[in-house]
């Protein structure tokens, strides 16, 4: 069995290739850092590794032609990044970026693999969203958007294969805060504990694996999101502002 994992290089999809790599698969990795793809390959072994810069349809175009005719059976849509500030005041090329890698590139893949998965009647997609894909989500309106797009693209193609009685499966895992270096690069700190990165990967492969629509690691973020979904917008929009306004002053 062989997997494709963006953003392999830290985090959830660094765990999730060591995780993978554990259970006997054969990897593909990429990311933006040369040095640590370089390192990771050497360490786990049956690992090809593929630099790209996914915010460059050319880089995502780049990967799937690096990864065809190698009988890839499981997709990781992992990479992306968010960004925090008011939206009127967040940089907009640096915004057009993280759109780019977080929905561009993961509706790009998603679409070139599943092709391939279908004509074989076989394969599995996990894309990695956030628990933020339920909610409106000021001071990172953009990220908590984006998110919401893959975990809505992916429950409505997993519809389309479930009626053409396709066997190939589509998984959307939606952690809360996970202890990575995601809140460093968007400039903010933790506002409730953290799971762990390894716990997260294994929560969204079990489901992968098994043919779970969507993973939610954690009984108080699966209440969340559930309590969510009651909510109207403009209730969840204050409640979450507060929460985002501790993580740092703006």
């Amino acid at each position: 069995m062989k997997a494709l994992i963006t953003g392999a290089t830290s985090g959830i999809g660094k765990k999730i290739a060591e995780n993978l790599n554990g259970r006997g698969w054969e990897l593909i990795l990429t990311g933006r850092n040369k040095a640590v793809l370089e390192e990771m390959q050497e360490r786990l072994g049956r690992c090809e590794i593929i630099t790209a810069d996914l915010s460059r349809k050319s880089e995502v175009y780049k990967v799937y032609e690096f990864c065809r005719g190698k009988n890839v059976d499981m997709l990781v849509n992992n990479a992306g990044f968010g960004i925090f500030g008011r939206f009127s005041e967040t940089d907009l090329d640096r915004e057009l970026e993280m759109l780019s890698v977080n929905i561009t590139a993961v509706h790009m893949l998603m679409k070139l693999f599943l092709r391939d998965f279908r004509e074989r009647d076989k394969g599995i997609i996990l894309n990695v969203a956030s628990s933020a894909a339920y909610l409106t989500g000021p001071l990172m309106s953009s990220y908590y958007a984006s998110k919401s797009y893959v975990l809505k693209l992916s429950a409505a193609v997993a519809e389309e294969l479930r009626r053409e009685g396709s066997r190939v499966k589509i998984s959307v895992l939606c952690p809360g805060p996970v202890d990575t270096e995601f809140n460093n690069r968007a400039g903010v700190s933790f506002s409730m504990k953290p799971i762990s990165a390894d716990y997260a990967a294994e929560c969204g492969i079990k489901a992968a694996l098994s043919g779970k629509l969507i993973a939610v690691p954690g009984l108080i973020i699966r209440l969340g999101t559930i309590g969510a979904k009651m909510l109207p917008h403009k209730l969840t929009a204050r409640l979450v502002y507060g929460m985002q306004e501790r993580k740092k002053d703006v």
